[in-house]
């Protein structure tokens, strides 16, 4: 073994033992978590071992896509630090030896609260991409949603879950290709659409940007690319846009009205929730229009930067929904606690995006069965230490607001 390898298994050796020392508690977990080699899924404790072992694996373009959010990223930070604002307030000799996780949103019956979120080309973190989400989804019995930049059919997933998804829909600019999308998505027995409203002309990814800018790969190493070496085929390489003309059709439109979702309703039968939406006029504008569902979401920090944490918002948006519709969250969701304080404020139920992507992409199917495992068993732990015995128990009276943000 050479000089450089010592020294580097002995910091591996001092950084575990960091992480089990109390003097070392106050450190981020996640900053623990960056020397970890897992051998298997099973050995990780906590979904940020996961984030460094995807960070090891993923070439810097694609990690960048999936960990930028906008501007300084800011937003993206914001969405996992709010969740500190409150604190879990315990409760004692409640009989908790008969605990259930499980859970019904729009007709859809789920072993837990936690979906996966809509993330485009998982494929360029696992080949397995969405149907090995799809897989892990059925394993664990849960809801997953697909995205229409998927680059795996819609076909192929429902089949890998065995039951159908939830979809979720980019507008385009043509209505008639967002139609046709939904009847496709219809006609695998889905019957939830969740319309993304919050991206309606562009962003701004400085992180993506600069990570590709550091990867030295050739583009068509992944890409189809023109005679200069860059990547072409924009929509029309995604399988949910076979057999549409994608001619002069753009992801999303900025035109985009309340009066779209009156649209929609009136061409499919699939419940819709809109997704995106972080203010309590816009929910009850919701309602209003006909929305059957509220997914209050920041697109990962990747929308606006707002410099606030979709938690944040949730109170505000399940008041202005005024009980007509469910509300759900996504946003920063990193432990099982997390997702017990958005139950707590109103939330029906509650998705994770790049925490099970780090799973996909460490481990495939397995990983992401490993992420969901931890979640769930997280959120018992915090069910069972405030007397909680089911999601419909967990009420605002759990938590204490401390009205502040720590870092």
């Amino acid at each position: 073994m050479n000089n450089n390898n010592e020294i580097d298994t002995g910091r591996r050796r001092l950084l575990r033992w960091m992480a089990a020392s109390p003097l070392f508690a106050a450190l981020p977990r996640e900053a623990l978590a960056q020397e970890v080699t897992l051998a298997a899924p099973g050995e990780a404790l906590d979904v940020f071992e996961f984030e460094a072992m995807a960070h090891r694996i993923v070439p810097p373009a694609h990690w960048g896509y999936l960990q930028s959010g906008v501007d300084d990223d800011r937003t993206l930070r914001a969405n996992q630090q709010a969740f500190s604002r409150w604190q879990l307030k315990p409760r004692r000799l409640v009989d908790v030896s008969n605990m259930s996780l499980a859970t019904q949103v729009l007709g859809t019956r789920m072993a837990s609260p936690v979906f996966l979120c809509p993330i485009g080309s998982l494929g360029a973190m696992h080949p397995d991409g969405e149907v090995g989400a799809a897989r892990a989804a059925k394993t664990r019995d849960q809801m997953q949603v697909l995205s229409t930049q998927a680059s795996k059919s819609i076909e192929d997933a429902t089949a890998a879950r065995g039951a159908p998804l939830w979809f979720q829909l980019y507008t385009t600019n043509r209505f008639e290709a967002a139609v046709q999308m939904c009847r496709r998505a219809a006609a695998t027995g889905t019957s939830v659409v969740t319309v993304t409203v919050d991206s309606p002309a562009g962003r701004n990814t400085e992180t993506a940007s600069r990570l590709r800018r550091e990867d030295q790969r050739p583009c068509r190493a992944c890409h189809t690319v023109n005679d200069r070496g860059n990547p072409t085929g924009g929509l029309s390489t995604k399988p949910m846009f076979a057999g549409l003309d994608t001619q002069g059709l753009g992801l999303t439109s900025a035109s985009l009205t309340w009066d779209y979702v009156k649209r929609l309703k009136d061409a499919t039968k699939m419940k819709i929730v809109l997704k995106g939406i972080e203010a309590g006029e816009d929910a009850a504008l919701a309602v209003k229009a006909g929305a059957d569902g509220i997914l209050v979401s920041n697109h990962g920090g990747r929308a606006l930067e707002s410099g606030r944490g979709t938690i944040e918002s949730l109170s505000e948006v399940v008041k202005g929904a005024g009980g007509r519709i469910p509300v759900m969250l996504d946003g920063g969701v990193r432990r099982g606690s997390d997702v017990f304080k958005a139950l707590a404020l109103g939330a029906s139920a509650v998705g994770i995006g790049r925490p099970y992507v780090w799973g996909l992409a460490s481990f495939g199917q397995q990983g992401v069965e490993r992420v969901l495992e931890i979640l769930n068993n997280e959120l018992r732990l915090a069910m069972v230490g405030c007397g909680t015995r089911n999601v419909s128990e967990i009420k605002a009276s759990s938590l204490i607001d401390t009205g502040r943000v720590r870092d």
